[in-house]
């Protein structure tokens, strides 16, 4: 029995929170027009969005803009130029309403400033007032709207989401560049790799032993194409295309083609890429006799026992050497100049290549 009457109570008590919770009315707002100049949405159209954030909020009891419409032609009231305080203090206490939302948009030249004001209508002053500053962005205007009532009534903002919205320094995405959904590092690159292992020997070795008489640290040069396919979030997924020609300064000439598939980050520039690599090259078969010295199979009898192989000799014939590359980076910014610099390897089995790069572009 004892135990029932504790439900009861329990029960009984929580239905008079509930009840007085429920008896709690939302004070009431009315957005009329929000000002806009120089942007593409009109004063009514901003007015709209402003009452549907305010809406999500679910704090106060934001008036309806048919119930707005229909109140301003009943009292015939005029509301086209109502955006001061005095003007919708006179409109509040006529539609009986307890807060009034005003505000204005403007553009100028790359930005855009927003200002919002919260006016209580008994006390007759401001209650509350938001300046915000963002990039001319007019695509994610709502997402302005957004953050500037969010910061005006004290709320979480999103700080990646207006880093995006306010820093030119940001990396070019989806928000910053709608129309133009990528941050392209098209252009030339140069650097210089070097090769390490048996592959350094034969470049370092005399013409008649089969090598280059050439230093294994070779300058390159080319050209970067880019395509971008991913843009979402804070990730950029590419695709990177890139013709080079490396040891014309030692008289040689080495072409290659690399195409690698890659990931960089929007908000810091640092990427990662891997994909194989195509060059020109010069192919001989020959064996490694009892002493270890390189000869030709062509011009010199095999020795029982001995493997034949295929490798790069200066004396052989042009044949197609393949690899594998990866390759990290990071992307400096200088204004509108964008300088991208990266650090690759070319690992195989008795040897590999190790280089550096970089390159500029002006973001268009």
């Amino acid at each position: 029995m004892k135990r029932q009457l504790i439900l009861l109570f329990i029960c009984l008590g929580l239905f008079i929170a509930s009840t007085k919770a429920q008896s709690v009315e939302k004070e009431s707002l009315t957005v009329l027009n929000i000002d806009a100049q120089g942007v593409e949405l009109d004063a009514v159209q901003m007015g709209n969005l402003v009452r549907i954030e305010l809406d999500k909020l679910d704090t106060f009891e934001v008036m309806d803009k048919y119930d707005v419409a229909y109140l301003v032609e009943k009292n015939a009231l005029k509301i086209d130029n109502c955006y001061g305080k005095i003007c919708l203090l006179e409109v509040g206490k006529l539609i009986q309403s307890d807060k009034m939302f005003t505000g204005s948009v403007e553009r100028y030249g790359k930005t855009i400033i927003m200002t919002l004001r919260l006016i209580d209508v008994a006390s007759q002053t401001i209650e509350k007032t938001q300046v915000k500053e963002f990039l001319n962005l007019q695509n994610e205007m709502q997402r302005m709207i957004e953050i500037s009532i969010r910061a005006l009534f004290g709320l979480e903002i999103d700080d990646s989401i207006l880093k995006l919205l306010t820093q030119k320094e940001a990396l070019d995405n989806a928000v910053t560049l709608p129309d133009e959904p990528r941050l392209n590092l098209s252009g030339p690159r140069m650097g210089a790799s070097i090769f390490m292992g048996d592959l350094a020997e034969i470049y370092q070795a005399n013409e008649s032993a089969g090598g280059f008489n050439a230093n294994p640290f070779l300058f390159q040069f080319g050209y970067q194409f880019e395509i971008q396919y991913l843009n979402e979030g804070s990730m950029q997924g590419l695709f990177e295309i890139i013709p080079l020609v490396g040891g014309l300064e030692q008289g040689l000439f080495i072409p290659s083609m690399t195409v690698l598939h890659g990931l960089r980050n929007n908000k810091n520039g640092l990427e990662f890429a891997f994909g194989p690599t195509f060059s020109m090259a010069t192919y001989a078969e020959g064996f490694y006799d009892g002493e270890g010295i390189w000869r030709l199979a062509d011009v010199n009898t095999v020795p029982d026992g001995a493997e034949v192989l295929s490798r790069i000799d200066s004396r052989g014939e042009i044949g197609l050497a393949t690899g594998f590359v990866l390759a990290a980076g990071v992307t400096f910014r200088s204004g509108r100049l964008n300088i991208p610099m990266n650090a690759y390897v070319i690992p195989r089995r008795n040897n590999f290549r190790i280089g550096i790069s970089f390159g500029f572009n002006a973001k268009r």
